[in-house]
């Protein structure tokens, strides 16, 4: 696809200078305007020259997804380059990594600040794929609560007595955030609708990042690579893979798509939901 519309730059935004940021922005940066964003400036900066030196016309802007202010510059500067084709947002924490409260501040509400600012500025065209995770597909929530999720405003969302109920327990609110992710995406969905936009998550399984890594390292990892050879897939997913994924939801192969969560996981929630001991 040509990266030149109607006279105007198409552009792609990826938030996250990790393993899945640099695999979609190899995917879909090719004769587009890349702006990749990170909270890290040598990570950025690392990412952005590689990109560079492979051809691509990629520029960085540090970014904390857990600062709106950040996030709504992203978008201004964006939207100022030409026309918004898609914006990928992969940068998160991890439940091995990070305490409850980053969790919360970085996976859940840096989410929302991405939706909220790139709707702001999203055209005819634009494409959205918020990168959640597997674990979103374990919580159990009832009604009010992911009502409360999918519709609070950002600033009153860490004040929820669902969110606060996680405590100091990491995986609790990782868990909590990714679902909170779909839920947030679905309640989005109409309003992106109406300005002829997409949105929708991806929610990958077991993938080989250094995220992963740290993940396979930790107490429970173990166990989470275990249960890769019960459900029969046998191996972690590549980076690649999910490019993959995201490359389908932000083309003009997916135009009835929207509001919705693709799961890549190698069936290891459908092994967890149907065949796993009891």
């Amino acid at each position: 696809m040509s990266g030149l519309v109607d006279g105007r730059t198409d552009v792609v935004v990826v938030t996250g200078a990790g393993g899945m940021g640099t695999a979609v922005a190899r995917r879909l940066g090719s004769g587009r305007e890349l702006i990749l964003a990170d909270a890290s400036p040598d990570a950025l900066d690392r990412a952005v020259t590689a990109l560079r030196a492979e051809g691509y016309a990629a520029t960085g802007q540090v970014t904390d997804v857990a600062n709106r202010g950040d996030v709504e510059k992203l978008a201004r500067l964006a939207a100022g380059q030409g026309r918004l084709t898609a914006v990928v947002h992969t940068a998160g924490v991890s439940a091995a990594t990070s305490s409850a409260r980053k969790i919360i501040d970085v996976d859940l509400l840096g989410t929302v600040h991405v939706i909220d600012a790139f709707a702001a500025v999203a055209t005819r065209g634009t494409s959205l794929v918020c990168i959640s995770s597997m674990a979103g597909h374990y919580a159990s929530l009832g009604r009010d609560d992911e009502v409360a999720l999918a519709t609070a405003p950002v600033d009153s969302l860490a004040g929820l007595a669902v969110v606060t109920a996680v405590g100091d327990d990491p995986l609790a609110a990782y868990i909590l955030a990714k679902r909170a992710n779909h839920v947030r995406v679905e309640a989005a969905a109409l309003a992106w609708n109406r300005l002829g936009a997409r949105i929708n998550t991806v929610s990958p399984g077991v993938i080989a990042t250094a995220m992963s890594k740290a993940e396979a390292e930790s107490p429970t990892g173990a166990h989470m690579m275990r249960m890769l050879d019960d459900c029969g897939a046998g191996r972690t997913g590549t980076p690649g893979e999910i490019a993959e994924a995201v490359a389908f939801l932000t083309g003009t192969g997916s135009l009835y798509i929207t509001g919705t969560d693709l799961l890549v996981d190698g069936g290891q929630a459908a092994w967890i939901r149907w065949h796993r001991p009891r």
